[in-house]
């Protein structure tokens, strides 16, 4: 069993929640980080004909990939206008994927109904890690196969974190979505119900054309940098002024444009 509390108020974290992914156009972000799912998919060795589950999916990253492979997708998000551009995303490549609006806490499937599950940075920030990960178990068949990608803590994801929430304490709930992306947290969420966890740290490298143009792009589409800065207020000039100089410290470049490796945690696992 999970010895990760849930939030006092599910219902009611899990709205914020919603609030905070409506908010910008994650699908911006989702356009840059696609790369990871299909390396993700391919990893976890997902067959053809296979049943996949892609929980929250935001505009189809893993649900694409997977479908691409053969497999019978079906995504769901609880973010309609995310929804949407997975929509759009699935008729332009005339895929045939399910995609419905639900929840991570409460999948609207049965038991054992899928033969695999997926995740890329989305299942992570589900208000309550323990609920989530019972129903990713839940709705896998056993000797099925559980997929993720998960930012660590201390990634650059992370480090963007703890700048925001420098700032705007409020905007990372307690459990924090980064238990996701370490060995212990996963362990915690999952061991009793998995036969095999294969862990893997991965780098996947966010490029811009400078690190103004990043920080504006995330300020604009990435919903928790969105929020934090209207958050931030009168102070969202200092806000923005930490997070160019983070930006700027971990880039690897010195020709004006960006490229910032970001570590997550890659897990392929099977269920019990």
């Amino acid at each position: 069993m999970s010895t990760i509390e849930a939030p006092p108020d599910l219902a009611e974290v899990t709205a914020r929640q919603r609030q905070v992914w409506a908010t910008g156009d994650y699908s911006v972000i989702a356009s840059l980080v696609h790369p990871v799912s299909e390396r993700l998919v391919d990893g976890a060795d997902l067959h053809a004909g296979w049943r996949v589950v892609d929980v929250a999916t935001g505009s189809g990253n893993a649900a694409i990939a997977a479908a691409r492979l053969g497999c019978d997708v079906v995504g769901i998000d609880y973010v309609p206008a995310l929804l949407d551009r997975a929509r759009e995303r699935v008729a332009a490549e005339r895929l045939d994927i399910g995609l419905a609006e639900a929840d991570a806490h409460s999948l609207p499937f049965g038991d054992g109904e899928f033969d695999a599950a997926t995740s890329v940075f989305g299942v992570m920030f589900a208000a309550d890690p323990a609920r989530a990960a019972l129903e990713l178990v839940r709705v896998v068949r056993p000797g099925g196969t559980i997929a993720l990608a998960s930012w660590t803590p201390t990634g650059f994801v992370g480090e963007m974190f703890r700048v925001m929430t420098s700032h705007v304490p409020s905007l990372v709930r307690v459990p924090s979505p980064f238990v996701w992306g370490t060995e212990p947290g996963l362990r915690s969420l999952f061991a009793p119900d998995l036969a095999y966890l294969q862990l893997r740290p991965r780098t996947f490298t966010f490029r811009a054309r400078s690190p103004e143009h990043f920080v504006e792009m995330f300020g604009q589409s990435y919903g928790p940098t969105v929020r934090a800065l209207e958050a931030a207020g009168p102070n969202r000039f200092l806000l923005e002024a930490d997070l160019l100089e983070l930006v700027r410290e971990r880039n690897r470049l010195g020709d004006g444009s960006v490229a910032i490796p970001a570590t997550y945690l890659e897990a392929i696992a099977t269920r019990r």
